[in-house]
């Protein structure tokens, strides 16, 4: 036996994640207690698509088994801290992991769908200047369970089919890339989530060796680039993260993106006030995106304490939104959701932390 199969038959041993587990580690078990293979299936169907909380809830499994199971593996499981709830529908979490590590997550009803904003890492490390989180720098990078689990919280909580997953929350999704990438296949696993690709989105501040990475991978996941401003001096004040990618090498990098796959990528773009909604900002942008496949999806700033960043004007996006239809791109002004909660990435741990 390998070192960690020795310390799933430990009696003593700690126990080990059931999420953790691979495939042929959790068979390797089986074959020790003395079952059959196909319990391997009917354990991770409980694990990742009904999301149990207790060995007790696997009832086709016989009775021994569950209790074995119990003392050599725990279903991880994540605290709800805190929860806001605002008048669109939508829902705010703060989730605490069993180290303590706490992240939020965000779930948004619209008609027959629910679409789930997830984080991939506890803080960040990319301190962008209009964002709650970026101030409080990175804690840890998330396994791909944690960022699954997220997923699985919203959907029981709201008690619907989870229709897309957006990697929009905490952290740099780039910057814990393996994680990320198998929390996305299991989303889009039958034997997970069952999202369909092209509903799994991946936001970026533009880290550009893993957008070539994530460009040669084989599912057709999607892909956003924080992009915020198209002059160099600006992005650089507002992003200090990701400095060291110029525009001009994120530029081509796109291009090779959407020659790779054929696919369009969108462009975020928070709309600051005296900031990046300026006309030169606009004309930098139209000149960025002009003659590509891409879309612009302009965003009301959310306020964040203490930031002297203030929200455009909603007439200044439609401004936006023209001048780049007389290029030929594409914009929309996305839909503000949770405008009356602590809607901006890391604002409710805050608020939490400082015990408000």
């Amino acid at each position: 036996m390998t070192s960690q199969s020795t310390t799933l038959s430990s009696q003593t041993a700690a126990p080990r994640d059931v999420h953790d587990l691979t495939r042929g580690e959790l068979l390797e078990l089986l074959a020790e207690l003395k079952q059959p293979s196909f319990r391997a299936k009917q354990i991770e169907e409980w694990v990742w698509v009904r999301n149990a909380r207790s060995f007790d809830d696997m009832t086709n499994l016989p009775k021994s088994l569950r209790e074995e199971l119990s003392k050599r593996l725990t279903l991880g499981g994540v605290e709800e801290v805190a929860r806001q709830g605002s008048v669109d529908g939508s829902r705010k979490y703060l989730l605490r992991f069993p180290d303590g590590v706490s992240v939020e997550c965000v779930g948004m009803p619209s008609r027959n769908r629910l679409a789930v904003c997830v984080s991939t890492q506890a803080g960040c490390a990319m301190g962008c200047a209009f964002c709650a989180t970026g101030g409080t720098g990175l804690t840890r990078s998330l396994t791909s369970a944690e960022i699954y689990e997220q997923v699985m919280h919203v959907r029981d909580d709201f008690n619907t089919r989870v229709t897309s997953v957006v990697m929009m929350g905490q952290g740099e999704p780039f910057m814990n890339y393996d994680a990320t990438l198998e929390a996305l296949r299991k989303l889009n696993s039958p034997e997970g989530a069952g999202i369909g690709a092209r509903h799994l989105t991946v936001s970026t501040c533009g880290v550009i060796p893993q957008i070539m990475r994530f460009a040669n991978e084989p599912e057709q996941f999607t892909l956003a680039v924080s992009l915020h401003s198209a002059v160099q001096k600006t992005r650089n004040a507002l992003m200090p993260g990701v400095r060291k990618y110029s525009l001009v090498n994120l530029y081509n990098a796109m291009g090779e993106y959407v020659n790779k796959t054929g696919r369009r990528p969108t462009y975020e773009y928070a709309l600051i006030g005296g900031i990046n909604d300026t006309e030169s900002e606009l004309q930098a942008l139209c000149d960025f995106c002009e003659g590509t496949l891409a879309h612009v999806n302009l965003i009301q700033l959310n306020e964040v304490e203490g930031s002297k960043l203030r929200p455009s004007t909603p007439e200044r996006a439609q401004d936006f939104v023209r001048a780049l239809a007389r290029v030929g791109v594409e914009a929309t002004v996305r839909d503000s959701r949770g405008a009356d909660i602590d809607a901006a990435c890391g604002q409710l741990k805050q608020r939490m932390t400082r015990g408000r």
